[in-house]
């Protein structure tokens, strides 16, 4: 960025903080445009972006060289969310201007996820940027970072096999599943929360034996469009506590701000399926499910956090693919901050170019009259020759200029 405005990012995410912290900071989709209002009114911050997921919440500012803290933030996040500081600061990260760059690129390229080669992050980053330019905070530098980071993953999943054998939270939920009970073959699955995970997760369901699908979304409109891609059965909102002892595997996506499932609920579930195992696996942040439920007996609750363990499998056969992703990121870094210096240096070079220019038309000016009897051809010559004198004594200058803006831009590194 330039010497007067710097890179800020800050964030909290699942190898930092668990579940029970990421929680109280998770933003819902509609309420996503109204946090990056606030957070660019903050002092000192000229743009913002708020990516808000189940494994973190980042917060990308462009800051006012002047201004530049992270404790605007954090002050930001404390307001917000009415979270105590003391709660958040353990688990913060901060970086700044290229180290930013970096972790936004591997954010993007979902090297920092925690199934290695996901590919929701992406749409998530895009999802976040869409609102950031909706509400007018992005609209300069960051625009252009953002722009590149969408390249950037590009180029990683098009020229690595980062993600082969497409992994997502969903497909690990649906391998616990059938850790757990074996086969899938003729179990009923109930979606409660019709989001894109859930749609996923049936989808893998399905392809691992599940023969019915049942659907509950407080949007019966939406319940009903997804039943009918799975050919399932919706099951009404208020009928939920009813209904769902039918189901051997529940799994909750909801954005529901309180749990939906407490430990009493299991207790009957379990009654009704006359002790039959139940499976719960809550993707929902804020959590769906009590944890206390894996105190009934009969009851398997695992909650995002959980499914690292699983995750970390898969990561040992991606290893090298992810050591070449990291190497692309490495030179696109690199190719970002070369544009970035460039672009700091463009100002003074055009006004010393600029400047030049004058002298030089004044001079030729100056000499119009005995220059009078030139031909045609011969002015041009004069004029090529005097522009060439004049690019050729800029050079040394001009190099100068982007040397200082370079030595400038690392040293704020």
């Amino acid at each position: 960025m330039s010497r007067n405005h710097h890179l800020v990012l800050v964030g909290i995410n699942h190898t930092t903080a668990p579940i029970e912290v990421r929680e109280r900071l998770a933003i819902p989709a509609g309420g996503l445009a109204d946090a990056t209002r606030t957070l660019v009114h903050q002092p000192g911050i000229r743009e913002g972006l708020i990516l808000s997921t189940c494994n973190r919440v980042e917060l990308l500012t462009l800051q006012e060289a002047a201004t530049t803290s992270k404790d605007n933030l954090l002050g930001f996040l404390h307001e917000y969310f009415a979270v105590p500081a003391s709660s958040i600061t353990p688990h913060l990260y901060e970086y700044r201007e290229r180290e930013a760059v970096r972790h936004l690129f591997r954010v993007a390229s979902s090297l920092d996820s925690m199934v290695v080669g996901e590919p929701q992050i992406l749409g998530q980053v895009k999802e976040s940027y869409t609102v950031a330019r909706e509400v007018g905070a992005v609209n300069g530098s960051l625009d252009i970072l953002l722009q590149r980071a969408f390249t950037v993953a590009k180029k990683v999943r098009s020229e690595t096999q980062i993600g082969s054998s497409s992994v997502s939270i969903a497909s690990v939920a649906v391998d616990l599943a059938r850790k757990i009970f074996g086969s899938l073959e003729g179990k009923t699955v109930l979606l409660v929360g019709a989001g894109k995970m859930s749609e996923l997760a049936a989808r893998h369901l399905i392809q691992q034996g599940a023969t019915r699908i049942l659907v509950s979304n407080r949007t019966q409109e939406r319940a009903e469009r997804v039943a009918a891609q799975f050919r399932g059965q919706v099951i009404a909102f208020q009928d939920l506590y009813t209904e769902t002892s039918r189901a051997d595997i529940v799994i909750t996506s909801t954005g529901a701000p309180q749990k939906i499932f407490e430990k009493p609920h299991g207790q009957h579930f379990l009654q009704s399926r006359r002790n039959r195992p139940m499976f719960f696996i809550d993707i929902a942040v804020p959590r769906d499910v009590d944890p206390r439920m894996n105190e009934v007996e009969g009851c398997f609750v695992y909650d995002i956090d959980d499914l690292q363990q699983v995750a970390a499998a898969n990561l040992a056969d991606r290893s090298r693919e992810a050591a070449a992703a990291e190497s692309i990121i490495s030179e696109e870094v690199n190719k970002y901050q070369q544009r970035v210096q460039s672009r700091d240096a463009a100002p003074a070079i055009i006004a010393l170019q600029q400047s030049a220019e004058a002298v030089r038309e004044a001079e030729l000016l100056r000499s119009a009259k005995r220059l009078s009897s030139l031909t045609p051809e011969q002015r041009e010559a004069v004029e090529a020759l005097t522009r060439s004198l004049t690019a050729k004594l800029l050079h040394p200058q001009m190099e100068a200029l982007r040397a200082s803006a370079r030595n400038g831009t690392n040293r704020e590194s």
